[in-house]
């Protein structure tokens, strides 16, 4: 859609000038960017009729930083618009005239909404009339705007009779407890995905936790299971684990770009970058936090856009016992640690939290903000596996500090912990692993 504009503020380029207008980077100082998640695309010019199978009261899927902001509609006088807001700003979703149909959001990954509007397209049902209904919770809702995603996690690995099946760890423990236990088999990963698709995930996350070590990195079975799953499952596929440079079997170096192509072109629409992250963090500041161009981070984001990368973090709590005694970036908290201390700072970890780094959580962040990433996955080791819900301090502590969507992760256990985490933080989305892939 964007191409049909006069232009970007993202590129000097001029665009095709079907439409009037330039494309505006979303203020970031209010809200955070990209504009991830599901939106309105509520027709504008006409309430009675549905344009292209959109309905008021549905959300659809988008991923963006830059907009046509809608300021002045007499600039687009004879388009048929459907507008959704971020913030204060309302700006187009889609746009139609003619025999010309673009929109913002993405309709292969909006779900049931978006195979309707695909289906319209395909079958030339331009404006259809809305039901009296449809027009009576348009009337009453207007623009919802962006709401936060519930995304399900899903633990990939091989068992040990070589299946690929979905695990569920205990602090990265993911054998059962009795001796000579086996990897926990909760069941396929292309039948679980759709699994959560139907009932209603607004994302599905594979993580790759073993990286399929001693396969031809053309044939990891994790591939295939992003085109089995794309078949059926329509909403965002992220994929984490291995998302590196590699030396193939047969000795060929693959780089980090060309493992996140394959897995692109597979059917995933975002990368998850973890232990990696923490080591090109390092680098940066002991390069005066000078960008080298090199990382993951940068290539893919490059290549792909911000919002293709996704940075997985694992910090821990370390107790001090006052704030002057460390000069990590520090927090009173309101769970004293083991012998009473009231402050803690969270350090980062690499290898699944096995290893620490002399690195906060705060300084991760920011580095891999100032990379390209466009998305913090934030994992939290002294949360995981307990089912005692989401740390509420350290999701406020990293939304303070970037300006980038934050998805919370680790320690949910019921329904409960996700509404408590959007009511008392800003967090833009929560994942859960264990407890979806226990029900």
């Amino acid at each position: 859609m964007q191409a049909l504009f006069d232009g970007s503020e993202e590129s000097p380029e001029a665009g095709l000038g079907v439409v009037s207008g330039k494309l505006k980077l979303f203020n970031n100082e209010t809200k955070a960017v990209p504009h991830i998640g599901w939106n309105n695309a509520a027709t504008r010019t006409f309430t009675d009729n549905s344009l292209y199978g959109l309905r008021p009261h549905s959300k659809y899927y988008y991923v963006h930083s830059y907009a046509r902001i809608v300021a002045d509609a007499k600039e687009l006088e004879g388009w048929d618009l459907a507008t959704a807001k971020y913030g204060e700003e309302e700006f187009v979703g889609a746009i139609s005239k003619g025999n010309i149909f673009a929109t913002q959001f993405h309709p292969e990954k909006s779900g049931k909404a978006g195979l309707r509007v695909l289906k319209a397209f395909l079958t030339h049902e331009r404006l259809s009339p809305l039901s009296s209904m449809a027009t009576k919770i348009e009337e009453q809702a207007g623009f919802g705007g962006l709401t936060r995603r519930v995304i399900a996690c899903l633990d990939v690995r091989t068992n040990d009779q070589g299946d690929l099946v979905v695990t569920k760890g205990d602090q990265y423990d993911v054998r059962e407890k009795a001796a000579g236990g086996g990897v926990r088999n909760l069941g396929k990963p292309v039948e679980m995905a759709k699994k959560y698709y139907e009932s209603g995930a607004d994302e599905v996350t594979f993580l790759n936790i073993t990286s399929f070590r001693n396969c031809p990195v053309r044939d990891v079975p994790m591939l295939e299971v992003l085109r089995k799953t794309s078949e059926t499952v329509f909403v965002p596929l992220t994929i984490g684990g291995g998302i590196r440079d590699v030396v193939d079997t047969d000795g060929t170096t693959v780089s980090a770009l060309e493992v996140a192509t394959m897995y692109f072109k597979s059917g995933a629409d975002k990368v998850s970058i973890g232990s990696d992250a923490v080591t090109a963090a390092e680098e940066y500041y002991q390069r005066g936090k000078t960008l080298s161009g090199t990382t993951a981070i940068e290539q893919i984001s490059k290549a792909y856009g911000n919002q293709a990368v996704v940075v997985s973090v694992d910090p821990r709590r370390v107790y001090v016992s006052s704030p002057d005694s460390s000069s990590r970036n520090m927090i009173k908290t309101a769970f004293p640690g083991p012998n009473g201390e009231e402050y803690c700072w969270y350090q980062c970890t690499i290898k699944g939290g096995r290893e620490g780094r002399d690195l906060d959580v705060q300084q991760l962040v920011q580095a891999v903000e100032a990379m390209g990433a466009g998305e913090i996955l934030l994992n939290c080791i002294d949360k995981d596996g307990t089912n005692s819900g989401f740390d509420l301090e350290l999701i406020q502590t990293v939304k303070n500090v970037i300006k980038i969507p934050v998805i919370a992760s680790s320690g949910a256990g019921n329904p409960a912990h996700f509404q408590e985490v959007f009511e008392k933080t800003t967090t833009d989305a929560a994942l859960g692993a264990g407890m979806v892939n226990s029900t």
